[in-house]
């Protein structure tokens, strides 16, 4: 098996105690790194978190209730973190908030500048104030995006623009932070079981996808998409910078309207073959 010992490093995850950000806390704190996670609304609980990463033989994580849109709360949490470390190694920009758009009328400059500052702004704003704080910028750094620039989902538009606009600084700052040592990518997950996933698409969308063929088994796990994360950023992937990757278990090549026609075929040719059996 191959390890990888990062007890020397220190991890900052945005939004880091749930789903993909807890999850991938977690693969960091395996690997001995010393985490910190942000929250705004309701964290998990404490002792539930810090006993989850003690069972997984990981330091236990610090805490720190933090909004990514105020810049006090970015001071604050920096001065928490510069009272116990010299520097941030990993900086994982996982929060991501925006209200959904169910057409053009719900189209407001307030509400979309609002994602911006929490989907956004944070990927450079966080960069910039890691390295005034510590003289150096993260050498790792990671945005956390989705499929939405490329595809459409219903209510999803101001969320798609503000994972296009990540996207595209995560290129600049690659080039940006090339010769300071750090290496900047972006991974996008397909459909992730998170409490994110059910309030910006309903309950009732995976059920949705199962009728139209796309099994459970395609959705992504938090804690798969966490391993993905700690890949990019262990030092496995060096060589990678200014990507836009995507993970998905190959499931945007098979949601498209052939696959769901083929998916009819089959269920048409069943009910062909049960109306031919004789009865009784």
């Amino acid at each position: 098996m191959i390890t990888v010992d990062l007890s020397d490093r220190v991890v900052l995850i945005t939004g880091g105690t749930k789903g993909i950000g807890r999850s991938s806390a977690l693969e960091f704190g395996r690997a001995g790194a010393r985490t910190y996670l942000t929250f705004r609304w309701g964290s998990a609980d404490p002792g539930e978190l810090q006993a989850e990463f003690v069972a997984a033989g990981a330091p236990p994580p610090v805490l720190i209730q933090a909004d990514v849109s105020v810049e006090e709360d970015t001071e604050a949490l920096l001065d928490r973190i510069a009272e116990r470390e010299s520097r941030v190694d990993i900086f994982i920009s996982n929060v991501g908030v925006a209200r959904r758009v169910r057409s053009l009328k719900g189209y407001r400059k307030k509400s979309f500048i609002k994602t911006l500052e929490y989907s956004t702004w944070p990927l450079i704003d966080y960069t910039r104030r890691i390295e005034e704080r510590f003289g150096a910028y993260p050498g790792r750094i990671l945005g956390i995006s989705s499929p939405g620039p490329d595809h459409f989902y219903p209510g999803y538009d101001f969320v798609a623009a503000s994972k296009a606009l990540l996207e595209l600084f995560a290129r600049y700052l690659s080039a940006h932070l090339f010769e300071e040592g750090s290496r900047v990518n972006v991974v996008r997950f397909g459909p992730v079981k998170t409490e994110s996933f059910e309030l910006i698409f309903g309950r009732e969308f995976e059920e949705f996808m199962h009728r139209f063929g796309i099994p459970e088994s395609m959705m992504m796990t938090p804690e798969e998409c966490g391993r993905a994360v700690f890949a990019l950023c262990g030092g496995w992937l060096d060589a990678l910078n200014g990507q836009i990757l995507t993970v998905d278990k190959g499931l945007l090549l098979q949601d498209n309207i052939m696959m769901r026609y083929r998916a009819f075929l089959d269920e048409r040719a069943a009910a062909e073959k049960t109306d031919k059996k004789p009865a009784g």
